[in-house]
């Protein structure tokens, strides 16, 4: 699919549900590097309402990544108690420290460099980039994954991952706000809408450009 053949209403259409529809995360009001790391690391594996409840907590005991890079290990063991997936805990303790003692406390912007820490893989890479730089890349998720999967490809044969992330790297905006905008709206309708059981094409905004959701009506 060449990036002139992606129906512009897609893009138009998603942008507007999520102007209306995003849930209120105290994450998307920062672009703060390592207050997004940390979002992104305790998301992983765990829905939203617990990440609520642990994301201030966390981050109160932990204000900035030179506190949490000079901490014991003990103390952010006890800080993620609960969360579960602990080795999450021990990785983002790790990446405090290679920061602050190899790039002067800064996280990187970009998805190859960010590629090199602990802990981040090729979705984490892309969300901290496009969430905390506002880089016009793409984060693929579950979430994402599954709405490409239904509504560029075939939702029954699947979609091999390196085609989701190509088809994802084509749709992302080329202006770094509306990337970040974009991104965040794909990983909300299939939180919200594109679910994995019983989705809700009624109600979704990009039903008529989705090859699945067509066949729903």
């Amino acid at each position: 699919m060449a990036r002139k053949s992606i129906p512009q209403a897609f893009t138009r259409k998603l942008l507007a549900w999520y102007a209306r529809a995003a849930r209120d995360l105290p994450w998307r009001r920062t672009r703060d590097p390592y207050c997004v790391a940390v979002s992104e690391f305790m998301l992983q594996q765990t829905q939203v309402a617990r990440v609520l409840e642990f994301y201030p907590r966390f981050l109160k005991r932990f204000p900035t990544l030179e506190k949490l890079a000079r901490a014991k290990p003990k103390a952010v063991r006890e800080a993620w108690e609960g969360l579960g997936y602990y080795a999450r805990a021990s990785n983002l303790h790790a990446l405090a420290r290679v920061v602050r003692e190899a790039n002067d406390g800064i996280i990187p912007e970009t998805p190859e460099e960010l590629r090199k820490l602990p802990g981040v893989g090729p979705y984490t890479a892309g969300a901290i980039a496009t969430f905390a730089y506002e880089k016009p890349v793409a984060a693929v998720d579950t979430n994402v994954g599954r709405v490409i999967r239904r509504a560029f490809g075939n939702a029954e044969r699947g979609m091999r991952n390196a085609e989701q992330w190509r088809l994802a790297s084509m749709l992302v905006p080329k202006d770094g706000k509306r990337a970040w905008k974009f991104n965040q709206a794909m990983m909300e309708l299939g939180a919200l809408i594109c679910v994995a059981r019983k989705p809700k094409c009624r109600e979704c905004p990009i039903q008529p450009q989705c090859r699945t959701g067509r066949r729903r009506r």
